[in-house]
């Protein structure tokens, strides 16, 4: 007779991880407080889990250079110092050619034109304001 239980699976030894972001209210050697300073300690915790799972977890679906691409448009889009810092230097060593950051740096520039663009016709729908009325689909190339 079958058993209806789940098969019992062998405990497999942890996976090295990223540590959790320690407090450290000691300031760097420059005098600024370190990274994470401002959050409590249960945050950091919680925020080094979500970011461990994201970019380390065995069942992530993204190779991490795609990752690491995808991670570099968004930091540019969130205006994120040391994100783009770091995401660059992770995608140059999981292998992205200057081509490919390049257009990574191109769609972010292209996203952020288009939310400016979008912003706009909100606020001109919400303000009655049409400055240059267009009578047909976007970029038709017409003057």
């Amino acid at each position: 007779m079958d058993s209806k239980m789940a098969p019992q699976v062998e405990p497999q030894e942890p996976v090295a991880e990223p540590s959790i972001p320690d407090s450290n209210p000691e300031p760097k050697a420059d005098g600024k407080p370190q990274s994470y300073s401002m959050m409590e300690p249960k945050m950091r915790r919680i925020y080094g889990e979500f970011y461990r799972e994201i970019y380390y977890s065995e069942k992530k679906h993204l190779d991490t250079k795609t990752q690491e691409l995808i991670s570099i448009a968004a930091s540019l889009v969130a205006k994120c110092q040391g994100c783009i810092e770091g995401h660059l230097k992770k995608a140059l060593q999981a292998g992205a050619t200057e081509e490919e950051i390049s257009e990574v740096i191109s769609i972010a520039a292209a996203i952020n034109a288009a939310a400016i663009i979008d912003l706009t016709d909100i606020a001109a729908t919400n303000m009655n304001i049409n400055h240059f009325p267009s009578d047909g689909p976007r970029f038709r190339g017409n003057s």
